[in-house]
């Protein structure tokens, strides 16, 4: 597996922990519909919520959650709909973005932006 591929691997693993150690529910992993996929499904109380984890090494000069655009922003949306019908959820539905930072061991911070944005209409 490619360097980058284990660096996204352990954020994801980071992130489910720190929202677990939040309270959250985690529902679904790297849950996958043709070549979308969602990193993080998770219940906070009522709400279903989407997680986008982004993850870099400590030497990116930008802050992860800044590559959620607005490309990535319909493809959530779209496979975020999916997920909702396949499963019949009933819930409020809010999209968060988990930001890693770190080296792939023990020091990192985590940056949790929770609401992050709204999705995009389906059409």
């Amino acid at each position: 597996m490619a360097a980058h591929n284990e660096l996204g691997k352990w954020g994801e693993q980071i992130a489910a922990q720190y929202l677990e150690e939040k309270g959250y529910s985690i529902l679904a992993r790297d849950w996958k519909d043709g070549h979308r996929d969602l990193d993080l499904v998770a219940m906070d109380g009522d709400t279903l919520v989407f997680v986008e984890v982004k993850t870099r090494s400590k030497n990116f000069f930008n802050n992860p959650e800044e590559a959620v655009d607005w490309r990535k922003v319909r493809s959530l949306s779209m496979i975020a709909n999916k997920f909702v019908k396949l499963y019949q959820i009933d819930a409020d539905i809010r999209f968060d973005i988990v930001a890693v930072v770190g080296d792939g061991g023990s020091h990192f911070e985590v940056n949790h932006i929770t609401d992050a944005f709204l999705p995009m209409a389906i059409r």
